[in-house]
Formats: structure tokens, sequence, C-alpha cells
């Protein structure tokens, strides 16, 4: 079985991701992030955002976002957030987890964006004693489906929740492809975002996903929280490591890049080459293609790996590593499905 599409995460890491783990591996260095490693790729993380902010590195999205959560509302409150995103459909309960019982408010809109209009509802929603109101809005940049907020876009988010003082998070796991599709990283501090997971597993790091705290105020007893999860390593600098490769030596923006645009072309073989079409815009490393159940029986039978998504579409996944051999080979194999 093939899995160069199954998802951006079958991927192994990037060479300077490879190259940052064993520099970082060099000697001896201090424990538990107060290393020079560390630092550093907390300085770069900084200096693309434009932002002073507290920065932690932690092993997974899923903990990343639901400790973020977790500060951001209270354990009688929820979170509004796409009823596609990841928070809300992939993590098992994990913002509930960590928060000690925050629910999730789930929003719709096409491609994985909420709906202002939807989101203007549920805040005109009167709050009572028997269900948990909305104290916090997650954003999901690029989206599951792909799709890439605009800065207007977002800002028509966040305006409104940010007027009612609730808290806003950014699952960013896919931050690199929305960068590469044209996002300015410096719009999150501008429009107000309090917590952004800045991702690196999918961007070509090992399982490194970073924590970053705009709203210093969150960061009070931060490394506690962290350690009650389970979420800080003792060698930080080896967690590090990887993200200060990929940062320094750009690879975290071209690898986005080269995703992204492997994606476009293999949506543009699919959209010539095929019967089949396209269900979702083609904005970041994702594609969605509409094909009937028995047809991607007889794409899985010919040994490519992929995956029927929540919105009935299969969903093919290009990352840094994606060949572009390998994107024609696939698009020869869904052209001879019909």
């Amino acid at each position: 079985m093939r899995y160069d599409f199954g998802s951006d995460n079958t991927a192994g890491m990037a060479p300077s991701a490879v190259e940052g783990l064993a520099r970082a591996n060099a000697g001896y260095a201090r424990s538990y992030g107060s290393d020079e490693i560390t630092a550093r790729a907390a300085d770069q993380i900084r200096q693309r955002l434009d932002a002073d902010a507290e920065i932690r590195f932690v092993f997974s999205g899923t903990a990343a976002n639901a400790i973020a959560l977790s500060m951001l509302a209270f354990p009688f409150e929820a979170v509004l957030a796409h009823n596609a995103a990841h928070v809300c459909t992939d993590e098992t309960g994990a913002p509930g987890f960590f928060g000690q019982g925050v629910g999730l408010i789930g929003l719709p809109g096409f491609s994985g964006r909420i709906d202002p209009l939807a989101l203007k509802a549920q805040l005109a929603e009167p709050e009572v004693g028997h269900r948990q109101p909305p104290a916090a809005l997650s954003l999901t940049q690029a989206t599951e489906y792909g799709a890439v907020y605009t800065e207007e876009e977002l800002r028509h988010l966040i305006e409104p929740v940010k007027a009612r003082g609730y808290g806003v998070h950014m699952d960013g796991a896919r931050l690199a492809n929305a960068v590469a599709a044209g996002f300015d990283l410096k719009d999150i501090p501008r429009l107000g975002v309090d917590v952004l997971v800045f991702g690196g597993a999918k961007a070509g790091a090992n399982c490194v996903e970073a924590l970053v705290l705009f709203d210093k105020s969150l960061a009070r007893r931060l490394d506690n929280r962290l350690k009650q999860a389970g979420q800080v390593a003792s060698k930080a600098r080896l967690l590090a490591g990887p993200m200060l490769g990929l940062l320094e030596s750009g690879d975290w923006e071209s690898g986005g890049a080269h995703a992204n645009l492997m994606a476009k072309r293999l949506a543009a073989g699919v959209a010539t080459r095929s019967p089949y079409v396209l269900a979702h815009p083609v904005e970041a490393n994702t594609v969605f293609v509409r094909m009937p159940a028995e047809a991607h029986q007889r794409l899985n039978a010919l040994g490519w790996a992929c995956y029927r998504f929540d919105d009935g579409s299969v969903r093919f996944v290009c990352s840094w590593a994606t060949q572009a051999e390998a994107v024609d080979e696939l698009i020869e194999a869904i052209a001879g499905l019909n």
C-alpha cells in the first residue's frame, strides 16, 4: 500500500528537521526547556509573528489545542468551532478532558470556514442556566477542508467574539500551508488571537507543535499545567530541534509551498483527466474528490491509501515530501477507474 497521499503525517521528517535534531543531540544542555535550542526556536516563531509571546513546545496538536481551550473557557462554558474542526471530530473529547468539562458548539460553513451568519445567530442565543454558554472561538487555518481564511474573513469572525470579551484560539496544524497560500502570519496577533498552535509535525518536523500565548496573562502557571498534562519534555531541545531546523532553513515555508503546488497539480489532473469533480476549492495542500464508493475501493485495491472524509468525499493530502511523479501516477490511476 502506498501512503503518499493518505495524510501529511505519513511523510517522514524533512532533512533540515533531521539535521536540527542531530545538532540538538550533540553534547550537553540544560533540561526542561531552558536550553539555547528551545530559546532559538521560540525566537524564530516570535520573529515570524512579529509578536512578544510566551511559547512552549509540546508533543501533539491534540494536547496543544485542548490545553489552549482549557485556558479560554471554564468547565461550565463552551467553545465555538466549525463542526468539522479537529477539536470537534478528531480529538476524542480532549478539550472536555483537559478543560474538566468544557463543551464544544459546532457551527456550519462551506469548506471548513465558519459561516459569519451562523456565528452571529449563535451569539444572539440567550444564555440560560441549563446549557453551556460560549466563552471562546476556535478557528482552524488552513481548515480541515483545505480552505484558507483571508484576513477580512477572520476579522469578521473575531471582532464580534472579542466584543463580548471571549477568547480566541487558532489551530495552525497546517499553518505553513496557509502561509504558502498568501496568509500573513503577522495578522494573527493583530486580529486578537489569544492562543495559537503553530504546527510542526505536518510541516516536516517530528511530533512537535508550539503553543503560542499572545495574552501573557494566560501563561500564569503554564508550566504547571503542561507538566500535569504530560507535555513537558525533559530533553526539550530534542523536541524543539527539528522545529528550529525547519525555521532557520526556511523549509517550514518552502515545504508548505511545495505541498500546495503538488495539491494543485493533483487537482488539475483530476479535473481534466477523470470524470470526478472536486468537492472543495484547492487552496492549501488537500484535495477532496467526489468519488463513488466502488471507485474508491478500486483505488485502494490498486494500492493507493486514501480515505473518505466526513462530507463523503475522498481526501488526498500532499506534503513537503510529495513527488511530482507520484502525483502523476495517482492521476493516471484515478483516470483509469472510469
